[in-house]
């Protein structure tokens, strides 16, 4: 499966030292889905990519949080 934009980004940025926060896929505008059942319907494909983005966010707070250390 091809990764999103926010993946690639998150790919790309920690490959060259930071670690930017993911953001999410832009939503389709009010008059992007033509209501005649295109396969794939701009909305399919919107969900897909919140659920790349999903999947890429939850990985990189898991990157956060295992980078902070409690000072005990």
């Amino acid at each position: 499966m091809p990764l999103c934009r926010a993946a690639w980004q998150a790919q790309d940025a920690f490959a060259a030292g930071s670690d930017p926060r993911p953001e999410p896929p832009e939503a389709p505008g009010p008059n992007e889905c033509c209501e005649s059942g295109c396969v794939p319907c701009v909305y399919d494909l919107y969900a897909e990519a919140m659920q790349e983005y999903r999947e890429a966010l939850a990985a990189w707070e898991q990157r956060q949080a295992g980078g902070q250390e409690t000072a005990n």
